[in-house]
């Protein structure tokens, strides 16, 4: 996340299609400088079309299919913004993001694919399309869980009678015959004859087909799909537990809303892949429609288009010529046969052959392990003379974000000292709680901290998300309610186009945050610097003497609001060894905020939030000044998925070793106890009824409760079993 050269121009892509991906990698072993890239897509990954049909018939895991974003973004030093885009505006020169402000451009690509949604009565009700194919595989995963246990018959129909659908079909009937089922699959054809090939590809399906037990209906009108059936016009009722779209390409709905020149709903472009008259806006892939060049809707155009799509960005935003694109006139097609056997086809030749199924395996293979196995960029090598412990530093595990780059609980305590004596009447703490607290004129009193992070995403809205909610913590942690907030951000450098961008989407991100919890952002301070940097001053209110680490009792059980093990998955994310959905899930977790949960626990004996120093820290923190010990219970400690087996493999945070020394244990500590929490959970003291009321109340609001462990009369070292 350093930048030595300022950001000038955003180079925005909507949509995480093949071509995007290719290019992704691409920047990232040669980036342009001075070029911000934006990726904007709904999810943390993108199916790969080729090993669709492939994992529908449980050949691939899911895993396998997937094309990682998250850690192609990292590779690449974009920004992930997982969200849907719902608009273009191209005279402002943004486009609409739902749930979030617009994003700006200056230069923008399009590649969202296909949908596959019919206008049929009954099929948003009843039925998925195969496209997009992220939607349409879980649907599928789900559909077959089901029918192994018995909870859905093993019926399924399947619109269109294309490569697609026969396709799709032929994988469906082979993953539920291997279920040990009686399988019925039915392909529906409006047309006479399977369309999409020539005459002896189509006899290969055929028999392909006839050998898996899939029925083909020709000549078939469907007039609506029910819950249980499809409905055709002069013929008996289809049953059909699952319904598949696949007749067809259909343009994202969304397009149809903007000025955009379509044809069919499809983008129409230039050779040189830019929108018609538009010379800062791309399209590719199955979403736009090529009159220079038409082509069928298929995935061989995408990957193909991607070099070009790249030289022409960089053009575009270096000033230098473009170059056209020209598409291949005639491509192989290999089409998967249910079992591990394809069909070839080009020039009106096919021939089918479990051989030809292992080509195709490899040459899908081959395309997902360029994006998946990305080089490892190496920092720059040190100088050959060094002051003394420099080598020993360089040589510790890099710098991670959040609290992961906190200074040690040790530094702390002999830098800051114990709180004095002569406070002034006002001060009831100071140092070693979560926050100062200060006694007002009318009895009450009010609460105050202060915390920055680094970041560790590129998106400046989530990082402010994650950093105001975990600002707040502290708030939280005394039982109090939020009151103002005053902000203090560093922004890489860049221009002041930029930095207006920036600042926007941080300030409205910021204000709907403090908003949602009753509080105020009422100033605070930006400047620029080596990288991103995101904090906040919060103050909180509280009638009665607010919750401090001090007040827990023997007896007491431990609550802990939000699992641990963040740390090491953003490690792990910053080495590009995190799965995409482990990182997903855990950003989403961390910018939800805890007044809920605050609100629910304010009668509590002590309390903090899980943060820099781990859970194991923050216990030892409760236990220290309220005189106790603690016994931990690792069978109950709540973990964000993907987190045990990361801190397994050897991954950790750079804030681990300082942990682990500040707060020793008794008995086989798991490293996660010691693992920096950003935005993590609350961690309360609470007489046993209590806590038990508390769980029951926490999950009637739809948040999360865990009892992790109990504390005692006694000093000493944490007890973990």
């Amino acid at each position: 996340m350093l930048h030595t050269v300022p950001y000038t121009r955003d180079l925005v892509f909507v949509g995480g299609g093949h071509a995007h991906a290719l290019v992704l990698r691409k920047w990232g072993m040669n980036p342009l400088p001075g070029a911000r890239l934006t990726l904007i897509n709904p999810g943390p990954t993108a199916p790969y079309t080729g090993m669709l049909p492939g994992h529908i018939a449980g050949h691939y895991g899911r895993d396998t299919l997937e094309i990682d974003l998250v850690r192609l973004a990292r590779f690449a030093g974009a920004r992930l913004i997982l969200s849907h885009a719902t608009g273009i505006d191209r005279a402002a020169k943004v486009i609409h993001v739902e749930g979030r402000g617009p994003v700006a451009y200056d230069v923008a690509s399009i590649d969202i694919g296909i949908t596959a949604r019919m206008d049929i009565a009954g099929f948003a009700q009843h039925a998925v399309g195969a496209k997009p194919l992220d939607t349409y595989a879980q649907t599928w995963r789900l559909f077959i869980d089901a029918v192994r246990e018995g909870l859905k018959p093993p019926k399924v129909a399947v619109i269109g009678g294309g490569v697609a659908g026969c396709e799709l079909a032929m994988s469906m009937a082979f993953a539920l015959r291997d279920c040990g089922v009686d399988a019925q699959v039915t392909v529906i054809e409006a047309g006479p004859q399977i369309s999409g090939v020539g005459a002896k590809a189509r006899d290969h399906l055929h028999r392909a087909m006839a050998g898996l037990g899939v029925t083909f209906l020709p000549n078939a009108q469907i007039t609506e799909i029910r819950a249980q059936d499809v409905l055709i016009a002069g013929q008996p009722p289809v049953e059909a537990a699952l319904c598949v779209g696949a007749a067809g390409a259909f343009a994202h709905g969304w397009l149809g809303q903007t000025d955009l020149p379509l044809h069919n709903g499809f983008i129409v472009t230039q050779p040189d892949l830019r929108v018609k008259d538009d010379a800062q806006l791309f399209a590719v892939g199955d979403c736009a429609h090529m009159p220079f060049a038409p082509r069928p809707k298929a995935g061989v155009f995408a990957v193909r288009a991607a070099p070009v799509l790249l030289h022409n960005l960089r053009a575009v935003l270096t000033g230098a010529a473009l170059k056209p694109f020209r598409p291949q006139k005639s491509y192989l097609k290999l089409i998967s046969l249910g079992g591990k056997s394809a069909m070839a086809e080009k020039y009106g030749f096919a021939l089918s052959a479990p051989l030809l199924w292992r080509w195709k395996d490899r040459i899908d293979r081959a395309f997902m392990d360029q994006l998946d196995d990305l080089p490892v960029m190496q920092p720059p090598a040190l100088p050959s003379l060094v002051a003394d412990g420099v080598g020993e530093e360089a040589q510790t595990v890099p710098l991670c974000g959040g609290c992961g780059a906190k200074v040690g609980g040790a530094v702390l305590k002999s830098a800051i000292g114990d709180m004095p004596d002569d406070l002034p009447a006002e001060i009831i703490a100071g140092p070693g709680d979560d926050a100062a607290i200060l006694r007002q004129t009318d009895g009450s009193f009010q609460v105050i901290s202060t915390d920055h992070l680094r970041a560790f995403i590129d998106d400046p809205v989530q990082m402010t998300r994650i950093a105001a909610v975990h600002a707040l913590g502290d708030i939280w942690a005394m039982g109090a309610m939020p009151q103002v907030a005053l902000s203090s951000i560093v922004l890489p450098r860049m221009s002041s186009p930029l930095q207006e961008r920036s600042l926007r989407e941080i300030s409205d991100a910021a204000r709907e945050v403090f908003a949602q919890v009753g509080a105020t952002v009422v100033g605070g301070h930006t400047t620029m610097g080596a990288e991103l940097t995101i904090g906040f001053t919060v103050t909180g209110v509280r009638q009665d003497m607010p919750i401090t680490v001090a007040g827990a009792q023997a007896g007491d059980v431990l609550l802990l609001t939000r699992p641990i093990g963040s740390g090491v998955i953003l490690a792990a994310h910053m080495a590009g060894k995190a799965q995409a959905h482990v990182v997903a899930q855990v950003l989403a977790a961390m910018e939800q905020p805890q007044h809920i949960e605050s609100r629910i626990l304010r009668d509590a004996h002590a309390m903090t939030d899980v943060t820099g120093f781990g859970l194991a820290g923050h216990i030892a923190a409760i236990c220290k000044a309220s005189h106790l010990r603690a016994e931990i219970w690792c069978n109950k400690l709540p973990l964000y998925e993907g987190a045990q087996s990361l801190s397994e493999q050897g991954v950790f945070s750079s804030l681990l070793a300082a942990n682990m020394a500040d707060a020793p244990a008794m008995g086989a500590a798991d490293p996660l106890l010691y693992d920096p929490q950003t935005a993590g959970g609350l961690l309360a003291a609470l007489p046993p009824a209590l806590a038990e009321a508390a769980l029951v109340a926490l999950r009637a609001e739809g948040c999360e409760g865990h009892i992790i462990g109990v504390l005692s009369e006694g000093v000493g070292a944490l007890q973990v079993k």
